[in-house]
């Protein structure tokens, strides 16, 4: 089996926009920094990539990347993939709470100022159009703790997740990687994430570029929406001839050593055994 390599895009998605770049507003890290990786946390990130064959002089197969996008001060991929949705709802229930009360006053002495608090409950919902229904299609614009937001002009919203929409440059026009978006049931990247297999036989620099969609909130008139930007970003991968190995071990694939002193390891000494609690009832 290939060695899995994940690659986390971080954009500051706020600045991006403002600068109309992702120069400077992008962070990038991989899991290859005790392996030789170089620019961990910058936008410069150069990705070690090791060779063709184990330290045993076994061959080794080709290198496997997954790119990961997230956002920098939004909300966090790790709430459930329907938060968005679930926040709206609940929104809609409280703003109907408040109007049914609203209504059921006899003499309301500010009416202004409770019309102001259902309308702050409803909050803003997003405009769906032909490219942004889908994941973004009736969310309400709240911010990085899940409130409701009504008046979105302070900036203080939480945006989509960038969307990684191609890979190309020298890195694929040499044929040292294969890049393709796939689909999974990945709740944390929405299902679709890129990867690629990278040739590791051939050493050298090679440098790629990603092509990411961002979303800006703009207001049309009554009606908010997202409104899909393309940036590009920089970044390469560094082949060599070293072998690659195991990170725990030092070795190739295989099993983590265990001491002979430590639980456990009996049953790795039992020939054919599987099942740990075979061995406990076989003693």
């Amino acid at each position: 089996m290939a060695q899995q390599l994940a690659i986390i895009v971080l954009v500051d998605i706020g600045n991006a926009l403002e600068a109309n770049s992702l120069r400077d507003n992008v962070y990038l890290f991989d899991n290859m920094k005790l392996h030789g990786s170089e620019g961990q946390g910058t936008g410069d990130l150069v990705t070690a990539i090791h060779g063709a064959y184990w330290r045993d002089g076994s061959q080794a197969t080709e290198q496997v990347l997954n790119w990961l996008p997230y956002s920098l001060g939004s909300i966090p991929p790790t709430v459930p993939r329907g938060y968005e949705s679930e926040r709206a709802r609940q929104s809609d229930v409280k703003a109907l709470e408040e109007l049914d009360a609203f209504s059921s006053k006899p003499d309301a002495s500010d009416p202004a100022a409770d019309l102001k608090e259902i309308r702050r409950a409803v909050g803003t919902r997003v405009k769906t159009t032909r490219r942004t229904k889908g994941r973004l299609s009736g969310q309400k614009v709240i911010d990085v703790t899940g409130e409701i937001i009504t008046d979105a002009s302070a900036g203080t919203y939480s945006y989509p997740a960038p969307v990684i929409t191609d890979i190309y440059g020298q890195a694929v026009d040499e044929k040292i990687m294969y890049p393709a978006e796939y689909g999974s049931p990945d709740l944390v990247t929405d299902g679709w994430y890129w990867s690629a297999t990278v040739d590791s036989s051939r050493p050298g620099t090679y440098s790629y570029s990603m092509r990411i969609q961002l979303h800006r909130l703009v207001q049309r008139g009554s009606e908010a929406l997202w409104e899909p930007v393309n940036m590009t970003c920089e970044s390469a991968l560094k082949v060599t001839s070293e072998p690659k190995y195991n990170g725990f071990t030092g070795t190739g694939m295989g099993v983590l050593p265990i001491e002979s002193s430590s639980q456990g390891a009996e049953y790795f000494q039992q020939s054919g055994s599987q099942e740990p609690g075979l061995v406990a009832e076989e003693r």
